[in-house]
């Protein structure tokens, strides 16, 4: 979280998750207000939102996510990245039990909650997703990861195909717990679609009338006019 007296966001977020768009909102809405991006290990993000290093964090919520809030944005494809000339490359996709036999690496940093995984894990565990993606490409095994991971991962010899049957790989905006500051509620907003002239601290707008409602509050001006109309002046008193 920035200590400036200029008000700014900290926007923490994960490798493979783009906060791109909502940053672009951001710009436009409040130009005057810094919005600052900050990369963070995927192990890392909850823990900064909790100790305040950072004001959010878009995220994958598999890791511990104790203390802070999740809001669900949307959900990744999972893909297995093989070599380009891996037998998996001859389907546009492929399906669970295409996986059984084969190697599996298993990164330190796995952020795809699949304990049930088909395949052979294989006994080494590389550090991250990116040094898996080396061994991948060395022909050791291959690698299940969210989609987003295998793009920022790309090599030329390696390639990747969706898993029709694995479960998705959910992101999520993790908030401190408790109430909101007004920055953090903007944020929200923006990630959640909210245009710029909603908020929920406005009341809601009176319903609209309906053609026959407007019709009959004309007829029942226009009455009420006619009878200011015909009321009588006050009676003369004749001489006596």
């Amino acid at each position: 979280m920035a200590s400036s007296s200029v008000p700014s966001l900290t926007v923490g977020y994960v490798p493979g998750v783009t906060p791109a768009k909502w940053a672009r909102t951001w710009a436009d809405r409040h130009p005057d207000i810094r919005l600052q991006l900050q990369a963070v290990d995927a192990a890392d993000a909850a823990e900064a939102v909790r100790s305040g290093e950072m004001d959010v964090a878009l995220l994958r919520p598999q890791a511990d996510t104790s203390g802070v809030a999740l809001i669900a944005l949307y959900d990744e494809t999972t893909v297995v990245v093989v070599p380009t000339d891996h037998l998996l490359t001859a389907a546009d996709s492929v399906t669970v039990s295409d996986l059984d036999g084969e190697p599996m690496l298993l990164p330190l940093d796995d952020v795809v909650a699949w304990p049930t995984a088909s395949g052979a894990r294989v006994e080494h565990r590389p550090e991250t997703v990116k040094d898996a993606t080396e061994l991948v490409a060395a022909g050791v095994g291959v690698l299940v990861v969210p989609q987003s991971l295998a793009r920022l991962h790309h090599r030329k010899d390696l390639t990747y195909r969706p898993i029709a049957d694995a479960p998705t790989c959910p992101v999520a905006l993790a908030i401190p717990e408790g109430e909101q500051s007004a920055l953090v509620a903007e944020f929200i907003g923006i990630v959640r679609g909210r245009k710029p002239s909603s908020s929920r601290g406005q009341a809601e707008p009176a319903p609209k009338r309906t053609a026959r409602e407007k019709t009959l509050a004309k007829q029942a001006a226009r009455a009420a006019a006619g009878k200011i109309a015909r009321k009588p002046g006050p009676t003369k008193r004749g001489r006596g």
